[in-house]
């Protein structure tokens, strides 16, 4: 079973910065689609960023410019660097594995074969 575990979460001000971090088990298929999602309080997971096994890069408009993903291949590492990080970016972050192939529709959360616990983000003003 494809496990991912997240890190790097906490409170920040606002204009502040995290790195995400998620660790993917070695079973993990290495040329898929990796990704994060968010959920705040009261509303619904959304999709955050994701990044194919070829390297293209999927943003939310939220995060377009503000937020990095990245994955190291050799651990099967994904990243999100979050820059300039406003009070509408908290949320529990999720790492997601195993997503549809090039990342098609990477938004539709069916299509992922593996969910993280999530990792808290709280930005104050």
């Amino acid at each position: 079973q494809v496990q991912t575990v997240e890190s790097g979460g906490g409170s920040v001000q606002a204009g502040g910065s995290l790195r995400l971090s998620c660790a993917a088990s070695a079973n993990t298929n290495s040329e898929g689609c990796m990704g994060w999602f968010r959920q705040a309080p009261g509303k619904e997971r959304e999709g955050v960023a994701a990044i194919s096994g070829g390297g293209m890069w999927y943003y939310a408009d939220s995060a377009k410019g503000r937020f990095t993903i990245s994955k190291d291949n050799t651990d099967n590492t994904l990243y999100l660097q979050m820059h300039d990080l406003k009070p509408e970016d908290s949320a529990t972050y999720y790492c997601a594995a195993n997503g549809p192939w090039g990342c098609s529709n990477w938004r539709h959360e069916p299509a992922w074969g593996a969910w993280g616990q999530g990792t808290q983000v709280t930005v104050s003003t």
